[in-house]
């Protein structure tokens, strides 16, 4: 594959990732759809979304997905349908993916990755900035909200660890979506009484679904074996400054002093962890 189309895919994937946080919060926020029913239309469309891929490409038929994976998916979609009922799209998006590097990052220590120093000043730097947006004041997102985005991240992150080399990445998000998406159907029913569906609401869960989630992991996938692992983690710190402009541009919100120290220090921190990994491992 030539640079120029790998780089065409990575934007292209960084932009649909960053697309689920804002068609989430323009839902929610402008449409009468609920969050589980939100979550529900997502993941089944991306299961679909997916299988169609799955079925239509020449891949392997290694990886089929498994439930545990497939609950921290649900995890993940159903707290960010949650959370985005009243977070910004852009604080939404960093606290996302915050949790989520944060974990993966703690998962390392755990298992016996020792950190260099500046990957300390990183890994400290990224929770200090997440502290501190979550701080009591005006400009302080709702608590509850930020819970269940944190609770998403950590869950996104979970999910990540336990996709490593475990197949065709893409035939297995394609079964991971289809177990996450009946867990969804169960959480519908059980929350029947609050069920609110609109037609604009449910074309913004089906493009977030299929398009931005069943699609825009198929790209990342097929553009990630033409990265390097720190080119490619890195190019996700793009996603919440991506998903903060389209805030801006789409939904008129503004970008605190608070957010922006946040986003400074969150994915500086996070960068410096993950580029100082690969300067130790360079020879």
């Amino acid at each position: 594959m030539s640079y120029p189309r790998i780089i065409a895919l990575t934007l292209l994937a960084m932009i649909a990732f960053a697309s689920n946080s804002l068609l989430c919060r323009i839902a929610l926020k402008h449409t009468d759809i609920d969050a589980a029913s939100f979550t529900t239309i997502r993941l089944i469309s991306g299961a679909v979304a997916l299988w169609l891929i799955v079925q239509i490409r020449q891949g392997t038929n290694e990886g089929k997905g498994n439930w545990l994976s497939a609950s921290a998916l649900f995890v993940y979609a159903a707290g960010f349908s949650f959370a985005y009922i009243s977070l910004p799209a852009a604080t939404g998006a960093l606290m996302l993916f915050g949790a989520v590097q944060i974990t993966m990052i703690g998962y390392g220590i755990w298992s016996g990755e020792r950190l260099l120093r500046w990957q300390v000043v990183g890994l400290i730097l990224a929770l200090g900035g997440l502290i501190g947006l979550l701080l009591p004041g005006l400009s302080a997102p709702p608590l509850y909200s930020s819970i269940m985005m944190l609770g998403a991240g950590v869950a996104w992150g979970v999910y990540s660890l336990r996709g490593r080399g475990v197949g065709d990445p893409t035939r297995v998000t394609a079964g991971n979506f289809m177990r996450a998406a009946l867990i969804a159907v169960i959480l519908s029913v059980l929350m029947l009484n609050n069920i609110s569906l609109n037609n604009l609401g449910v074309w913004y869960a089906i493009s977030s679904g299929a398009i931005a989630s069943g699609i825009g992991y198929a790209i990342w996938y097929t553009a990630l074996p033409g990265l390097k692992a720190t080119n490619a983690a890195t190019v996700q710190l793009s996603v919440p400054v991506i998903a903060a402009f389209g805030g801006i541009v789409f939904l008129g919100e503004p970008i605190s002093l608070r957010l922006a120290i946040a986003t400074v220090t969150i994915l500086g921190g996070i960068a410096l962890v993950i580029l100082e990994k690969q300067r130790a491992r360079s020879p």
